[in-house]
């Protein structure tokens, strides 16, 4: 066995004892809420947003590209070596343990710059939400209740002339307002050194049906800046909760509509409520579509009309997008990966029931 051999296997023993030891405290919550996102992710994340928050540019596309270049760097290497080896050289474990090698380091950086956030306790339970199931009567009191807001808001953008496009500095800068607002009566909300970007290859990223995403090599939240406007403050404030070790797409959502609908300016509550309005929708739609068409009559004139734009947007850029946003029953259980059909449950539309469930009073318990 060369000495190269061997170094790779006692760095495969290292790194193997790292991973086994951080997926070990994954399979405990409590302890990975007590150790990681409430006391090292906290401290780590905010001094990758310090280093990542002046550069103008979203920085984790950036070192994206870089390991892009650095594997196929790589590659050409080993080719390269197989090619040009000595007669009677053993290459045959070289290259698979460089390899698992590799995979185990990236494993174990994502794991510790975000990915053990996965392994948290719910949102929804530090919320103090329950997961009292809704009837469909219950579903349909929500939507309706929705409807009541999303006419509202959009009814006092108009009479006070508010309703208006952001750039990202303008959407960084009022998610953080309405994070702070909420952060006075609850420490999850707390949002130190914001670091918000708009996407590089944004017409590439629309193609994918991509309105957002968080990258953990620079811990900033990058935004696609070529959606319908009306949606980009509900986007910004979700992956704004992935910094904060949000790490669920529907707890992000819960993050984004609290914070959202929650802030003080209109465009953002409208961004909310219009964003969760539709996951609703698209149930009752499924579980009862006679209700569905007497919601929907109950929609004013402008947020109808926003519906049907943000539709044709994405039948320019995604077909699949533009079906799930004109609530197709066989997209939508496409897109969900609903095998329960109407039996099944979305946990943001559990969790906004439970949520306002009291705001609907004596209507839904009598």
């Amino acid at each position: 066995m060369t000495p190269a051999i061997k170094s790779k296997i006692h760095r495969l023993i290292i790194l193997s004892c790292i991973a086994l030891l951080i997926f070990l405290l994954g399979l405990n919550s409590k302890l990975t809420e007590l150790i990681y996102s409430g006391g090292l992710y906290q401290f780590t994340s905010v001094v990758q947003r310090l280093i990542s928050s002046p550069f103008p540019f979203a920085v984790g596309d950036f070192l994206y590209l870089l390991l892009i270049l650095y594997c196929l760097r790589s590659v050409f290497k080993a080719f390269k070596k197989i090619k040009n080896r000595k007669p009677g050289q053993q290459l045959q474990l070289f290259f698979p343990l460089q390899l698992i090698n590799f995979t185990l380091i990236l494993y174990i950086i994502f794991k510790l710059l975000w990915g053990l956030n996965y392994s948290r306790p719910s949102i929804s339970s530090q919320l103090g939400l329950s997961n009292q199931k809704y009837s469909t009567k219950d579903l349909v009191l929500l939507g309706d209740f929705l409807i009541s807001r999303v006419n509202t808001t959009k009814q006092k953008t108009k009479q006070t002339g508010s309703q208006r496009a952001f750039n990202i500095k303008e959407l960084e800068n009022k998610s953080k307002a309405a994070y702070d607002k909420l952060a006075k009566t609850n420490s999850l909300f707390t949002y130190r050194i914001p670091a918000v970007k708009s996407v590089i290859l944004g017409e590439t990223i629309t193609k994918m049906g991509i309105e957002g995403y968080y990258a953990p090599p620079s811990g900033e939240a990058n935004v696609n800046m070529l959606i319908p406007a009306i949606d980009l403050p509900f986007i910004t404030c979700h992956e704004i909760s992935h910094e904060l070790g949000v790490a669920r797409e529907d707890e992000a959502n819960l993050v984004g509509y609290l914070v959202s609908t929650g802030s003080s300016d209109l465009n953002f509550q409208y961004s909310g409520y219009y964003n969760i309005l539709r996951n609703v929708l698209l149930e009752i739609r499924i579980k009862s579509p006679e209700d569905y068409a007497i919601l929907f009559k109950k929609i004013n004139e402008d947020t109808l009309t926003d519906f049907a734009r943000e539709q044709e947007f994405w039948k320019k850029y995604n077909s699949e997008m533009s079906g799930y946003l004109g609530v197709a029953f066989d997209k939508f259980l496409k897109i969900n990966n609903q095998r329960k059909g109407t039996d099944s449950y979305q946990d943001i539309v559990l969790w906004v029931y439970n949520l306002h469930k009291k705001d609907l009073g004596k209507t839904l318990h009598p």
